[in-house]
């Protein structure tokens, strides 16, 4: 196939397309939460009346005079007057229900077999409640309340929901970095909000080796004044120093405080959190969400795309110093009261059956990861979740990243046994909550595809000139507000206003992200707008051709990037993991690619390499490969899961040659 300027009326040559659906099963569909489809009429038709019928699903001490006000865009207030605490909603109204022996989190250390009853341990309700009471009671005494920020750093420990749970519970803002960051990231992002108070651990698993967390914090806390304390969980058992006065552990401060905390009622438009994300340039920007809002949209979102029953054991694969893991394994399945599984350590380790062995143990019955930690698991082979018992799942979710056909049709087939819908799931931190995604038992799926907006959200594809494209590519916005859309970035207001609301009117908000719809009206996302590379005047997607390498059977993973290029403007280059061996392979893949792209898309250079330069999370750092291809300067790499990996990547390029 040809690329040509006319595509479909868009500004992007989109060129892959898959055929294949896949309708609802039957069976699912008959009991699944959300099956009439009258469900997006009514919502599309009165917004507000839909939102809140979701609102009034939480529980408010005082209740909202106005769902929305909208007179000064993109300044929204949701639910005007109300008040309510998002810890009562989380815990105590479950707890008072009758529901505080229901298991919360089965947490699952990275080394549970070696810790024996202490790796594998249920945390229900009432605990995670008392637990929280009592962390609130300790920022209580030491001077933390309202409107205050408190430094979240920790591994994937329960703790570290009753951390941010503690701190929605006196008004304090919580502002979680992930664990994986160096000390650093946390020094910028504690400066940048002028937190109060850090809460962190002695140290962190890593693939069975204790990382030290405290020592590296203590290197950063004499650059943060403003920091008066430091709460430190003894994860490891390695007895860091403790600073007289300021330094405090976890487990003997819970035990001295009381068990009881009143909360905080919160204005439904009081700050919740901020979780700071990296831009493509310049210093991170700190999203601001606010409390009943933003508690609305995660509630409805978890329950319907989930299709969440009292019986499901709910598994979000994520970290909570993502968004992902603050919306679908804090707030969302909190408020719904769910029981989910947190495990802390990496999908292979001590072995690549770790996530399945974790799945059978627990009867997990919804699983969400990313992406790239799908196409992982492809390459370590089949065998390995073949050994386990899968059969008590019934959905699975896709989130992060757009996900490619291949890696979709393998999770279905492999994970779900053919017979689990895949909700693949758009939305940023930004937004909050999921804009764009399947409803498990509506919704036919296509491979690769978020299908169609939530009910509730209005989504469409602009031009460059902001004319609606009904079918073909151009620009994704979000056109109507939504209970759990950003409010501002901290401190940064007039930035909020330049990087989402300036291009298309106060009123549309842009997300960055290139997009297409199909026939169907189905939403495709192609990838960041600037993720784009001008080929002799053609602007080919990185992530089309991206989607296409890995559909090759030979290629595990695969990240393109323009280069300068003096014949064509830009040119392609793409590097890949091959799935075996990869000799022989760079003709055979620029040939594939030409063969089902069309010639501009052909990469002038491909990289076969063992690995990609990954954040912890999973998440391929082009920009890192864009240096290595420019011969600039890396910087800093210690936050990526590898860091060896880089220079691995920089001798492959320079020996491959052109």
């Amino acid at each position: 196939m040809e690329p040509t300027d006319k595509g479909r009326g868009g500004e992007l040559d989109v060129l892959l397309h898959t055929e294949q659906t896949f309708p609802p099963p039957k069976g699912f569909a008959e009991r699944a939460i959300a099956n009439d489809p009258s469900i997006y009429e009514r919502a599309n038709a009165d917004p507000e009346a839909w939102w809140s019928s979701w609102a009034e699903k939480l529980e408010w001490a005082e209740p909202f005079s106005q769902v929305l006000d909208w007179s000064d865009p993109p300044r929204a207030k949701w639910f005007v007057g109300g008040k309510l605490n998002a810890s009562v909603n989380c815990l105590d109204r479950h707890v008072a229900a009758g529901a505080g022996d229901r298991v919360a989190f089965h947490w699952e250390a990275e080394n549970a077999d070696d810790l024996g009853a202490e790796g594998r341990r249920g945390v229900t309700y009432a605990e995670l409640l008392d637990m929280t009471q009592r962390f609130a009671n300790v920022l209580r005494s030491v001077g933390v309340g309202k409107g205050d920020v408190v430094g979240i750093y920790l591994p994937m420990l329960p703790e570290a929901v009753a951390a941010m749970l503690g701190c929605a519970r006196i008004g304090a803002i919580h502002n979680v970095v992930f664990g994986g960051f160096s000390a650093e990231s946390v020094r910028e992002r504690m400066e940048f909000s002028d937190a109060k108070l850090l809460v962190t651990a002695d140290a962190t698993l890593r693939r069975g080796e204790p990382i030290p967390m405290k020592p590296a914090v203590d290197g950063i806390l004499t650059a943060l004044p403003k920091v008066e304390h430091c709460v430190v969980v003894d994860r490891c058992g390695t007895k860091p120093a403790m600073t007289e006065g300021r330094d405090l552990f976890w487990h003997e401060a819970l035990a001295e405080a009381e068990p009881v905390c009143e909360p905080e009622q919160m204005d439904s438009e009081d700050p919740l959190y901020i979780l700071y994300t990296s831009g493509s340039t310049g210093k991170p920007k700190g999203i601001l969400h606010t409390t009943g809002g933003y508690l609305t949209g995660v509630t409805a979102t978890h329950r319907l795309v989930f299709d969440l029953k009292d019986d499901d054991v709910y598994w979000c694969g994520a970290d909570i110093g993502w968004v992902t893991g603050h919306s679908y394994i804090v707030y969302g399945p909190l408020a719904n009261g769910a029981t989910s599984v947190i495990y802390e350590g990496a999908p292979n380790y001590p072995a690549e059956d770790r996530w399945w062995e974790i799945i059978e143990r627990y009867g997990v019955s919804i699983f969400y990861t990313a992406p790239t930690a799908i196409r992982a698991c492809m390459k370590w082979g089949d065998e390995h979740p073949e050994k386990h018992d899968l059969s008590s799942l019934r959905l699975l979710g896709s989130v992060g990243e757009p996900i490619n056909p291949r890696a979709w049709l393998w999770y279905r087939e492999v994970i779900g046994g053919g017979r689990c819908p895949i909700v693949d799931t758009w939305w940023q931190t930004e937004t909050g909550a999921i804009m764009i995604s399947p409803l498990p038992g509506l919704t036919t799926t296509k491979p690769g595809s978020a299908t169609i907006p939530f009910p509730g959200i209005e989504a469409k594809i602009l031009d460059s000139e902001g004319e609606e494209i009904e079918e073909g590519a151009g620009i994704l916005v979000l056109t109507r507000p939504w209970p759990s859309m950003a409010r501002d970035l901290y401190k940064e207001s007039d930035r909020f206003i330049e990087t989402y609301w300036d291009r298309y009117g106060r009123d549309t908000y842009l997300v960055g992200d290139a997009a297409r719809r199909d026939e169907d009206g189905y939403f495709w996302i192609v990838g960041r707008i600037d993720d784009v590379i001008n080929v002799s005047g053609h602007r080919l997607s990185t992530m089309e051709v991206e989607s296409t390498l890995v559909s090759n059977p030979k290629v595990a993973e695969a990240a393109v990037i323009g280069i300068p290029d003096e014949m064509t403007g830009q040119a392609i280059v793409a590097f890949c993991i091959p799935q075996g061996s990869g000799e022989g392979l760079e003709g055979e893949l620029r040939e594939y690619v030409a063969e089902k792209i069309g010639k501009l898309a052909r990469p002038k250079r491909i990289v076969i390499c063992d690995d990609l330069p990954k954040t912890r999370s999973g998440k391929i750092m082009r920009r890192l490969l864009r240096d290595i291809a420019a011969g600039e300067h890396l910087g800093d790499v210690t936050t990526l899961r590898d860091p060896d990996v880089v220079q691995d990547v920089v001798r492959r390029f320079a020996d491959q040659g052109d």
